[in-house]
């Protein structure tokens, strides 16, 4: 797909958003967050004549919602791209946008400063073309996707009823593909409790970080046994892993505590019920066998799954046009990662998550495909006019 001129910009866009540090705090203590990001955006829309404001998610922690209207009444289509990213540490030069080899390196270029760039830059040229435009079109760029997503819960929760959405698009990196489907998650804390002792007196303690392991093995195996369901023909199967570990007190001492944070991937039909009763099933059987076994556990969070049916008529539309821009590589897809999709989807929006290759999710090296941030820019804005063409249905 030859790329047009205007569409460029999207990638001095990219190179401004990833220059400003946006680290999720919730995940960094003392991260950036999206406060200074939030700000640039919204003077910058504001600059090129697109009215934007700043919602207060949290304490310095911002959405941007941007409207531009055609002169007509039409579909109303979203945009959705997040400002936070995860940690620097250990990066080098991390909000120096590197472009090498047709790429662009920075944290935040693929996650998701790209996809974001590309909707900011189909929103600017369709703001001059709104003579063309029917319906409107509104950019929800939001904070804190990387942890609880209170930025879209905050929009939607903000946004009016009477003013629906028709389609919603999440630029997130999919490699091109047109993805109907991810997997959720869910964030579980067990405590295991044991008693104090002397490390010479094992008569009189209890080690809670032994009764933790025991802990481990049963959700090894229960890894063991949801990877080896292929379950969902798009995603695969369910998945688990330990996150975060702690426990004990000194060498010489019995650990009367150890604290285990581990997630849990999902897919569609498995709930936050499945999850908090395989949990419950293997604390159960662990105290069945040993009286002096102790554990409690929480659900910290939980996020759904997402899956859309193919065949609804926007849906199919987005991709049959996606496709015809990029015939090589352009198809239908899914992603194993969460996504704000999933909220929009549970709030009865159509959606789809579609954006550039690249690689190095929340790795060292990150880069986005310089093309393609272009190509999303202009694959959403002709889209969007295209969609103005149609027929519409109430």
């Amino acid at each position: 797909m030859p790329s047009s001129q205007p569409f460029n910009q999207a990638l001095e866009i990219l190179s401004n958003l990833v220059r400003i540090n946006s680290v999720n705090p919730s995940l960094v203590p003392g991260g950036a967050g999206e406060s200074e990001i939030a700000q640039f955006l919204a003077a910058f829309l504001k600059q090129q004549g697109i009215p934007a404001e700043l919602q207060s998610v949290a304490p310095d922690r911002f959405n941007v919602v941007a409207i531009v209207r055609g002169v007509k009444p039409g579909p109303r289509v979203l945009l959705n791209g997040h400002l936070d990213t995860v940690s620097v540490e250990g990066m080098n030069s991390p909000l120096e946008p590197i472009q090498r080899e047709g790429k662009i390196y920075a944290r935040g270029a693929q996650d998701m400063k790209g996809g974001l760039a590309a909707a900011i830059a189909a929103l600017l040229i369709l703001s001059q073309n709104v003579q063309r435009l029917s319906g409107e079109v509104v950019l929800a760029a939001v904070a804190d996707e990387e942890d609880q997503s209170l930025g879209t819960q905050f929009f939607l929760s903000e946004w009016p009823a009477t003013a629906p959405f028709q389609f919603a698009l999440v630029l997130e990196p999919t490699d091109l593909k047109v993805c109907s489907a991810h997997k959720g998650f869910a964030w579980l804390e067990i405590t295991t409790h044991g008693m104090a002792a002397h490390g010479s007196r094992p008569w009189d303690g209890v080690d809670a970080i032994r009764s933790m392991g025991a802990i481990l093995q049963e959700l090894e195996l229960l890894d063991r046994r949801l990877q080896s369901q292929l379950s969902h023909p798009l995603l695969g199967s369910g998945s688990l892993h330990a996150s975060i570990i702690q426990g004990g007190r000194e060498w010489s001492s019995y650990p009367d505590r150890c604290v285990l944070k581990y997630e849990r991937r999902t897919i569609p039909k498995e709930s936050a019920m499945t999850v908090e009763e395989e949990l419950s099933a293997i604390l159960a059987k662990l105290k069945e066998s040993n009286p002096r076994f102790k554990a409690e556990a929480r659900l910290v969070c939980s996020r759904s799954p997402f899956e859309v049916n193919r065949e609804h008529p926007t849906l199919c539309r987005f991709y049959e046009f996606a496709k015809s821009k990029l015939p090589e590589l352009v198809d239908w897809g899914a992603v194993s990662f969460w996504t704000d999709a999933a909220l929009l989807s549970e709030a009865q929006i159509p959606a789809l998550v579609f954006g550039p290759r690249g690689a190095g999710l929340h790795s060292l090296e990150e880069y986005v495909i310089a093309s393609d941030v272009i190509s999303c820019a202009e694959i959403v804005h002709d889209f969007v006019l295209a969609g103005s063409e149609q027929p519409q249905t109430h």
